[in-house]
């Protein structure tokens, strides 16, 4: 073989490479506009029909499938808040039904003792009462939920102090001795005798406690016990409201926050409030850098356990300014 025969081979596999190195080229990007293309269809098919599908592309192209993977966490996050507005307009209805029950079963009665009082052309001191206590009834159930409006809101009056934890455990459980001593309560009472300063709102933080303690005596009632605990950690106190009664059922543990929850799936059907008591309390906990958790055996121990911020030395050192 001479030299310009082999000239011209070389010439010939290199014209062969690069026809080759081109097809391949134009190969990948048809197969990257391809994929695009299919991307494209399957999201405009998601936004109009208002799917749960995901992106499913199968390349080797490291950019395409990264793509796709961002794609998807975005429709995944799409979903869960489509997911949450479903519940909260669920919710909602609910609590426009609750509210139009709650409000029209008292005042029912308060129109039929008005009627008998003006057909008999007197009142009796018996019916009064009851007429005034069905009204009482309606103005505390007005009061909580414009009460949750406003911790949702957050235009609640939240100006904090050195507040002294276990004198106001004290006082709200003695707010409520008279009641329990009446039904039967055995009352635990474990606080410090010491104070326990924390820097807090006073009037928000008895609104906690009377809501756990309440909750106590309309659900745990058949225990026929109620504890108070105070316990300080490294950077937190707890308040421990405790019970013995049925108990409530671990699916129920995060929804029995929820407003107009009440207990007639988790404890009993004979007995209920107007489900809103937890979600205001823990509302206000939240507010206040702290939460409200859960932890229940049925008939052995229910505890609605107060978590707060606790920082003592910077209450010390406010005091001696």
């Amino acid at each position: 073989m001479n030299c310009e025969t082999a000239i011209f081979f070389l010439c010939l596999c290199i014209v062969s490479l690069i026809i080759v190195i081109c097809c391949q080229r134009i190969s990948y990007r048809s197969g990257i506009r391809k994929d695009l293309k299919k991307i494209r269809n399957t999201l405009k098919n998601i936004t109009d029909h208002d799917t749960d599908e995901s992106v499913m592309v199968f390349t080797d192209n490291t950019e395409l499938m990264e793509l796709a993977a961002q794609i998807n966490r975005l429709l995944e996050r799409h979903r869960k808040v489509k997911a949450k507005e479903r519940r909260f307009e669920m919710a909602s209805k609910k609590m426009l039904s609750n509210i139009s029950h709650d409000i029209k079963t008292p005042m029912t009665v308060i129109l039929g003792y008005l009627e008998i009082m003006r057909i008999s052309g007197n009142a009796s001191e018996e019916m009064m009462a009851k007429t005034e206590a069905k009204a009482k009834s309606v103005m505390a159930l007005i009061d909580e939920f414009f009460t949750l409006a406003k911790t949702e809101a957050g235009d609640m009056d939240l100006s904090l102090t050195g507040t002294d934890l276990c004198e106001i455990c004290r006082e709200c459980i003695l707010d409520f001795y008279e009641l329990l001593s009446k039904a039967d309560f055995q009352v635990d009472i474990d606080l410090p005798d010491h104070a326990v300063c924390i820097e807090s709102n006073r009037d928000v933080l008895r609104r906690i406690l009377f809501n756990l303690i309440s909750n106590v005596i309309r659900y745990g009632s058949e225990g026929k016990y109620i504890g108070i605990s105070l316990k300080t950690e490294d950077n937190f106190v707890t308040v421990g409201i405790i019970d013995k009664g049925q108990g409530i059922d671990k699916a129920f543990a995060e929804t029995v926050f929820d407003r107009l929850f009440t207990m007639e799936d988790s404890r009993s059907r004979n007995i209920q409030g107007n489900g809103l008591g937890l979600t205001i309390a823990r509302n206000l906990a939240q507010q206040l850098d702290g939460d409200i958790l859960l932890e229940s055996t049925p008939y052995v121990k229910t505890v609605f356990t107060l978590r707060l911020p606790y920082c003592p030395q910077k209450i010390y050192n406010e005091r001696n300014l």
